[in-house]
């Protein structure tokens, strides 16, 4: 048996020993074969309610053969969706990016008056829903809202058209980028940024050299977050896209109406593809989470 002084030792025999058998032991006490339950009921519910749903889009999609799955993505109305819903993520994504760590290091690293309104705004979006984001912006843009005569009488269209729906789109996505990076900035501290202001850096050089490389892997979990919602929006884009097919349809909307008009193949085939990018979009989230609990850990262990 070791005595007191081997379990003293950093590092020592007994310490490891100490540690391994933590990490085997159980968090609770219930015995195995309740864990295996819980385990099977978890795996039962993601099967039937994530796989099942996405095996039978693909084999929709593909049922009445591989050259009706193409010619339906192939359409022109599927393709101009798709250019849409690519062109929203390409504006709402720099501009939630530019937000969220402006906001970010603002919030961690400043104290100022109205910090926390500035933290209840950023969650706004999740208390609200996205149709009633979409009408606001019927309200204020529309042809009878607060500035729709103006933007008349000068030729503007917002509502109806491409900028409605990226403002919606950015409405719904701006807290991501935020959310992910205040945590781990507010973790980290102010003390490398103040080390860096004593030996004379400026705010663009502490910034770019201190702050951006200590937060990268939170910021791109942050934009992967984004880009993912931009993609799938439904609601806000549905009330000020005015379902011109062609035109203000995105990939969500292009399905629901195709749906609805029993094109069954076309609508599951443009599903898959939506479906094909969130599975690349989530295989990306989940290498890119492991990096973000990795620095997490290094940032909470540093501070301790």
């Amino acid at each position: 048996m070791q005595g007191p002084s081997a379990l003293s030792l950093p590092g020592g025999p007994a310490v490891a020993t100490t540690r391994s058998v933590a990490k085997r032991a159980p968090v609770t006490g219930e015995p195995a074969w309740v864990r295996r339950l819980l385990i099977g009921i978890a795996l039962g519910f993601m099967t039937l309610f994530l796989f099942v749903p996405l095996a039978a889009v693909f084999h929709e999609a593909l049922k009445k053969g591989l050259e009706v799955y193409l010619a339906a993505i192939a359409e022109p109305d599927a393709l101009a969706a798709l250019k849409l819903t690519l062109i929203t993520a390409a504006f709402c994504v720099p501009a939630n990016l530019a937000f969220g760590v402006a906001a970010a290091w603002a919030i961690a690293k400043f104290d100022f008056r109205g910090r926390n309104l500035l933290l209840t705004l950023i969650d706004l979006p999740f208390s609200v829903s996205p149709v009633i984001a979409g009408l606001i912006y019927v309200l204020v843009f529309g042809l009878q809202g607060w500035l729709g005569p103006w933007l008349q009488a000068h030729d503007l269209k917002v509502i109806f058209a491409v900028p409605g729906i990226v403002l919606a789109t950015v409405f719904v996505t701006f807290p991501f980028v935020a959310r992910e990076l205040i945590p781990l900035m507010q973790a980290q501290g102010i003390e490398q940024e103040e080390a860096a202001r004593v030996l004379g850096a400026g705010g663009w050089q502490i910034f770019r050299r201190v702050t951006l490389p200590s937060v990268r892997w939170a910021l791109l979990y942050g934009v992967i977050l984004c880009n993912a919602r931009a993609m799938g929006e439904f609601g806000a884009v549905s009330v000020v896209s005015g379902h011109i097919r062609g035109q203000t349809n995105t990939m969500p909307l292009h399905i629901e109406i195709v749906y609805n008009e029993y094109q069954f193949a076309a609508a599951f085939a443009v599903a898959s593809l939506l479906a094909l990018l969130a599975l690349a979009t989530l295989a990306l989230k989940y290498v890119v989470e492991q990096r973000v609990k990795a620095q997490r850990r290094w940032v909470g262990n540093r501070s301790e």
